[in-house]
This record gives structure tokens, C-alpha cells and sequence, in this order.
């Protein structure tokens, strides 16, 4: 009966732990690019149990004798085994701002931070005093030849994340449309966006910010080339890929779970008084 108290314990604890995560991933259900969070669970090793009051000898499985018969399994509880984030794209907003940047397809953009070099989806960009692409934090995003500065009114970039500027209409906020029409006439390429992919993102250490940090596990971040890369789309954001109402079945699920879960323990804990206090005296 107490082995019964820690079974219900353990899948308390371990719903609770769930229910963590469904709270988080409902909390970011509007962050651009938040990727939403899954726990898997594992059982304790399950025990075999065996007749203990047998006095003959029975042949069970075949080929084996044994005078305590196999009966069945009993399972010890069950504990989290990890949580993991599930990388399925979120759907693009259109925002028609052009320092707004999502990533069609697999990728992350390089992020340079003061902890070293960290990775995003989130491409909610500005641009700071300095005239840097930063995010909305401060830290700056990478391109293929290091920092990415720009002015307000004269850049354009394409799918591929190449950035061309126009010197001419610098100045000109009412002429950026015309920029963009000119289809990369009269533009210089100063730089191209960096894109990078990892042979196993699914172990990507998730920092908070929409920020992941490689490891030894994911691996070292791969350069997506010109013409294999993800598309990257100006004037769009990446939203969330937390459906509200999963998550919100999932949080009934878990309170279901939870309570099932302390009414074991009630149940053992009222057995195993009657067994102290009834059977034990009448013994």
C-alpha cells in the first residue's frame, strides 16, 4: 500500500511539471516565433510479481520451473523524461514593416550577444542610433561580413537575405516604394543576412528572448548558401506555433490527471489506515 502513496507522488509530480509547460507556452502564445514545448514521460523499471503461498511446482514461462509463478507486473510510477521543443513553423503576418524579417523553412538568423553568438526566428528587427540592425534587446544581427548597418530609407532585401542600399534615396523617405519597384536598379549588395541550420536542432538550449544557444549535442551551426537557403521574407513576422486551444485541452487533461492522481493516494492512505488500525488489531 505505501508503494501505492509514492506511485500516485510520482505522477503528481510529473503532471505538475507539465502543466509548467503548458502555462509557458499559453503565456508566449503571441511572441513572434515562439516554439511551443512537450514533455515526455517514462515509467519506472515495472515490477514482476510471483505467488508466494504456492507449494507445488509449476512450469511457467515454458522451460523454466519455478515454485513462486510468474503472475504479472506491477508498475512503480512514471517521471519526466525530458522536455523538448517542437520546431513546426508558425504562420507568417504580414506587417509591411521592412526591418520585420521571418525565415520560410528551416533556419535560424545569427545573433551576436555578450554571451557570445546565439540563434533566433524571431525577426523583429530595428535599427539603433548607430544605424546597426539589432534586435528589439540591443544585440546585433549578423551578416556574412560581420555587423549589418544600415540607414532608415535606402536598403532593400531579397529572398535570399542579401541587403542592397541606394545611395540616391537616402534621404527620401517618400521614395522607398520606388526603390523596392526598381527591381535592384542602381543598388549596391553590401551584405547578406546569415542563415544558419543544425544537423540536430531538436537540442538547441532554449535562453529566453526567443534566443538558442548550439552544444555539443545539436552540433555547430551550418551556413545555408545562396540558393539552398531559407527564403527570407521583408515586411512579414513568424508568429507562434502554440495553438491556444490545445494547449488549453491539454491544461484539462493534466488537472483531470492530477486530480485521479491524488485520489490514489487518498485511497492508500485510507487502506493502509484500515490495515494498521482494524486488520492489525484483530491480528
Amino acid at each position: 500500500m505505501v508503494r501505492g502513496i509514492y506511485t500516485g507522488a510520482s505522477g503528481m509530480i510529473a503532471q505538475q511539471t507539465r502543466l509548467d509547460v503548458i502555462s509557458n507556452n499559453l503565456a508566449n502564445v503571441d511572441k513572434p516565433a515562439f516554439k511551443r514545448d512537450t514533455v515526455a514521460f517514462k515509467a519506472f523499471p515495472q515490477m514482476l510479481m510471483a505467488r508466494t503461498n504456492d507449494d507445488g511446482v509449476t512450469i511457467l514461462p515454458v522451460g523454466s520451473t519455478d515454485i513462486r509463478p510468474f503472475v504479472g507486473q506491477l508498475g512503480t510510477g512514471v517521471e519526466v523524461n525530458e522536455v523538448y521543443t517542437e520546431f513546426v513553423q508558425g504562420s507568417l503576418k504580414e506587417t509591411s514593416n521592412p526591418l520585420d524579417l521571418s525565415l520560410d523553412g528551416k533556419g535560424f538568423f545569427a545573433i551576436e550577444t555578450s554571451d557570445g553568438e546565439r540563434y533566433t526566428r524571431n525577426g523583429s528587427f530595428l535599427i539603433d542610433k548607430d544605424f546597426f540592425l539589432v534586435t528589439k534587446e540591443g544585440n546585433k544581427v549578423l551578416g556574412q561580413n560581420g555587423y549589418i548597418q544600415l540607414k532608415h530609407n535606402n536598403f532593400m532585401i531579397d529572398e535570399q537575405g542579401r541587403i542592397a542600399v541606394n545611395s540616391d534615396f537616402a534621404d527620401d523617405e517618400n521614395r522607398l516604394v520606388q526603390v523596392r519597384e526598381n527591381s535592384w536598379k542602381g543598388t549596391e549588395i553590401i551584405d547578406t543576412i546569415r542563415i544558419v541550420d543544425f544537423e540536430k536542432e531538436r537540442y538547441l538550449k532554449k535562453e529566453g528572448d526567443s534566443l538558442w544557444s548550439a552544444n555539443d549535442i545539436s552540433g555547430n551551426p551550418q551556413e545555408q548558401q545562396l540558393g539552398g537557403r531559407a527564403k527570407v521574407l521583408s515586411g512579414f513576422l513568424e508568429m507562434s506555433n502554440v495553438n491556444a486551444v490545445q494547449e488549453m485541452v491539454r491544461m484539462i487533461e493534466v488537472q483531470r490527471a492530477y486530480e485521479l492522481n491524488a485520489k490514489v493516494i487518498q485511497t492508500e492512505d485510507t487502506l493502509l489506515g484500515k490495515a494498521v488500525n482494524d486488520v492489525g488489531r484483530v491480528l
